[in-house]
């Protein structure tokens, strides 16, 4: 919550459940943003009430009586209200009303609903999803410290307005160990898990209403990159002196001619390489990311690569089929790789796995279907986007060829002219 908070009580009847001219006496307790009704169980004859001042007509002694008990339900809820603040930075409506009522309900914050779900999901998401999770509340923690001065908030108190804030925060905040500020899919992906915790939240009956509700994430579409067939073969025919940038380009065109992403080709064992129906090397696995089977007959070039470490030691030790390194190192490495090749790209691991998609195997007229199996996605939808691409790829070849042939054309009739 913010240093400045607003707290207010208003007494009401509920309109909306009169009967025999009588309706329910209710308490409205508000605290900044959050609100609560509480029942006083008492009915009030509708017209002897005073709407605008919340307050019972003081024409008879009854009314007087009730008036009097109003003031004291007030003065309650107001020592309760001060009391929360001597004993706790986060208030809200919820917490008002249950001291009032004796409840000792436990609120649930924003940060114990972050424990709950990263214990409950560390043994269903990958090491990279949950690493992911705890960069987005690193930022939730900045966020609070900064907007509301505080380290945790009540779920209860999670509203559009707070969404709409921490998108806000994230937009223009500048990270300290990196010099770029978060792009626009950047700031939606962090929105995104908050907003599954959330979800979880609302499962749990920790809170009634999603503070997502009204809330619209807004990717923007991103071209998929990918290298050309020079570009690959300028970093396969490239020699390498330094081994570890040879051996992590091994790892990257293995990639190129599987489409396996880096965490697959990191778990690869030898067990994974089978002879498949056609009597071929065929690759089979699962991707951790969705546990989808994928199956691959592999390129005489991936093959190449797999002999090339069969003994390799470090290999060998963990059962693997090559020897493991961390995607930051690899992806590192990736860099220097692309500035000795000279290309002009953000090279990454998972930019093979594009590269497999476009100018391995649709470029190359292998199905769309076979290629979506290869890939193991869940929609064939998903590989339609590497399918545009290529596309586009295509028609910009044939505008080439178009201009090329119309020079030519131009030429013939200006030697014919004279």
């Amino acid at each position: 919550m913010r240093n400045e908070n607003t707290f207010g009580i208003h007494f009401i009847l509920r309109m909306n459940k009169v009967k025999n001219g009588k309706a329910p006496l209710h308490a409205r307790i508000s605290v900044n943003s959050s609100r609560v009704e509480l029942s006083l169980k008492t009915f009030v004859e509708v017209c002897d009430w005073n709407s605008s001042k919340g307050l019972a007509k003081p024409k008879n002694e009854k009314a007087k009586e009730l008036n009097s008990f109003l003031e004291q339900v007030r003065g309650q809820l107001a020592d309760y209200y001060k009391q929360l603040q001597l004993q706790r930075k986060n208030i809200n409506a919820e917490a008002v009303k249950n001291l009032f009522l004796g409840n000792e309900k436990r609120e649930h914050t924003l940060f114990s609903l972050a424990e709950y779900h990263n214990t409950n999901m560390k043994n269903i998401l990958s090491h990279g999803t949950l690493k992911n999770y705890f960069t987005t509340l690193k930022y939730l923690r900045q966020f609070l410290k900064r907007q509301y001065k505080t380290a945790d908030i009540y779920l209860t108190d999670l509203n559009y307005q707070f969404i709409s804030e921490l998108e806000l925060f994230l937009r223009k905040h500048t990270p300290t160990d990196h010099q770029k500020r978060l792009q626009n899919n950047g700031v939606m992906k962090h929105l995104e898990r908050l907003r599954k915790m959330v979800r979880l939240a609302v499962k749990m009956e920790w809170i009634s209403k999603n503070p997502f509700e009204n809330y619209q994430l807004k990717f923007q579409k991103v071209e998929r990159t990918f290298l050309s067939e020079a570009e690959l073969a300028s970093i396969e025919n490239k020699q390498f002196n330094i081994e570890r940038l040879a051996w992590v380009r091994d790892l990257f065109v293995f990639s190129c001619y599987t489409g396996l992403a880096y965490i697959d080709t990191m778990r690869l064992s030898p067990s994974n390489i089978v002879r498949g129906i056609d009597g071929e090397h065929w690759l089979i696995t699962s991707r951790q990311k969705t546990d989808i089977s994928v199956k691959v007959p592999l390129l005489p070039k991936a093959l190449e690569i797999i002999n090339k470490y069969k003994d390799h030691p470090r290999a060998s030790v963990n059962h693997t089929l090559f020897p493991n390194i961390s995607n930051q190192k690899l992806n590192s490495y990736l860099k220097e790789i692309a500035d000795l090749c000279g290309i002009n790209k953000y090279l990454t691991f998972h930019l093979a796995r594009h590269t497999f998609a476009t100018t391995v195997t649709l470029s190359n007229g292998v199905p769309i279907e076979s290629v979506s199996k290869m890939l193991g996605h869940t929609k064939i939808t998903t590989t339609q986007i590497y399918a545009k691409v290529v596309e586009r790829k295509l028609s910009d070849d044939m505008r080439a060829l178009r201009d090329k042939l119309g020079r030519v054309q131009s030429g013939k009739l200006v030697s014919q002219a004279k």
